[in-house]
């Protein structure tokens, strides 16, 4: 199986990025499965179900959350209707959505999303690591599911760590969101879990993660709110993460970033190209 993840789609410029891009990579590919972590998509935070019908338009099966999954009022109702839209699972019990979705892929296959939030720096939720151990047991991979990939919307590089060695062997992918830089540091862990600690953004790199960068620049230098952040607005690069699966197992045989545009060095999974 082939997966493409992408990372935070932050505002107009992320959007417009991801929607021309990403139909002639399904293409290209012959991908089966598309998640995209639409958080940021609406004006830098939450998301609205016109973005959602947008990005699922354009090739995306499943779009996960984070910490602004209802930034937008209307992700409160039509969250519940949206089967492909998955918000971080360690929510208290009776909010809105679900936080982990079956999803069929592209070829029929049967793939587990999953989001969880970190707790570090964060919001104090539940529990991200026995939330995971809930739903890993209740769809585990190879049984229940072809494949599992599992965002991790957390702030700090350590938890993102600990969770994907946690999760080493029973996800197909492991892959940190949140920060907006892509990291470099993806592999396959020890028991055949794809893993990357942050995939990035997919928006503007000429800012400060994804916003204009003179409201960023003035709360530094003077420790004074003088206005709103705007997602910056220049060419936006496409950031995330591919994985190719054993069809057996549903483990990751080759893991690559994906990085493309916006002012970035460029990389694509060779494997594929």
């Amino acid at each position: 199986m082939r997966i493409l993840f992408l990372g935070d789609v932050v505002g107009r410029s992320g959007r417009e990025c991801v929607v021309s891009r990403l139909p002639a990579l399904v293409s290209r590919w012959a991908l089966d499965l598309v998640v995209v972590n639409g958080e940021n998509a609406a004006g830098g935070f939450g998301i609205t179900e016109a973005i959602y019908d947008e990005l699922r338009a354009a090739g995306a099966d499943a779009i996960t959350l984070g910490n602004h999954a209802f930034d937008q009022r209307d992700a409160l109702v039509f969250i519940e209707r949206a089967e492909g839209l998955v918000r971080p699972m360690n929510y208290p019990a009776g909010t809105p959505g679900r936080g982990a979705a079956l999803i069929e892929a592209k070829n029929g296959a049967r793939v587990l999303v999953a989001n969880v939030m970190g707790r570090v720096f964060m919001d104090p939720l539940d529990d991200p690591f026995a939330a995971l151990d809930r739903t890993l047991e209740g769809a585990a991979l190879g049984r229940v599911a072809d494949a599992v990939v599992v965002d991790v919307h957390a702030e700090t590089t350590s938890e993102k760590q600990a969770i994907g060695h946690y999760c080493d062997g029973r996800a197909t992918l492991v892959v940190g969101t949140h920060t907006h830089v892509p990291t470099a540091d993806e592999r396959i862990l020890a028991h055949g879990t794809a893993y990357m600690t942050d995939a990035g953004m997919c928006g503007c790199y000429d800012g400060v993660i994804g916003m204009d960068k003179e409201e960023p620049l003035r709360r530094f230098t003077r420790k004074l709110a003088s206005g709103r952040f705007e997602p910056a607005s220049g060419p936006a690069a496409l950031c995330g993460v591919a994985v190719e699966t054993d069809d057996r197992t549903g483990l990751a045989t080759r893991v690559s970033a994906v990085r493309m545009g916006g002012g970035l060095s460029e990389v694509r999974p060779a494997f594929w190209e």
